[in-house]
């Protein structure tokens, strides 16, 4: 499947959307990806989560882990496909944990899969958990990253199924607040930063 199928999948689930949003990083923009309603469909969902483990070697990996919520669904059918055990980290009164009995063997090897990444900042509090909890992060794959262009974000190799350069704006500097045409909504999994 290449990028533009790929990309048709939000399109076709009415997950790719117009407007002026707030993403999860607390940044704002005028597109905004909804992948739980392309994810909702299994199919879609295995045929996203196939062309990301084609990304990996699955003897290089014990375990998958996601942050929550937005990498839970795509997390889970990766671990499926390569049959890891998954586990996921999420926020308790705004810290990323790990909590629901979870535990990680000490030097285990984790995949850190996520959904949509702008910033990367819900993936790097993921692996950070991780390393408290005695495992190593040592690769992560998400299905759409939407600052392609943004070195530097892990400080482990990252790859991605999409490609999609989407301006985002602090939301002190966001033009679409300027002009007061759109409200900002915020349709994503968390509150903003």
């Amino acid at each position: 499947m290449n990028e533009h199928e790929m990309l048709a999948m939000y399109e076709d689930a009415g997950a790719l959307l117009n407007g002026h949003f707030v993403l999860s990083s607390g940044r704002h923009s005028a597109r905004y990806l909804q992948s739980a309603l392309v994810l909702m469909n299994i199919d879609n969902a295995t045929a996203l989560a196939k062309e990301l483990i084609g990304k990996v070697d699955a003897r290089d990996i014990d375990m998958v882990v996601s942050p929550a919520i937005g990498g839970l669904v795509i997390g889970q059918e990766v671990a499926r496909l390569l049959h890891k055990p998954f586990i996921f980290t999420e926020r308790k009164e705004g810290v990323m944990q790990m909590r629901r009995g979870f535990a990680i063997p000490e030097d285990a090897r984790l995949l850190v899969v996520e959904d949509v990444i702008t910033t990367g900042g819900s993936v790097c509090e993921c692996m950070d958990v991780v390393r408290r909890h005695g495992g190593k992060p040592v690769k992560v794959l998400a299905v759409v990253d939407r600052a392609p262009d943004a070195e530097g974000r892990f400080d482990v190799p990252h790859e991605t199924a999409i490609h999609l350069s989407v301006e985002t704006h602090a939301a002190d500097e966001c033009p679409l607040c300027r002009e007061g045409v759109l409200p900002a909504i915020k349709p994503g999994s968390r509150g903003a930063v």
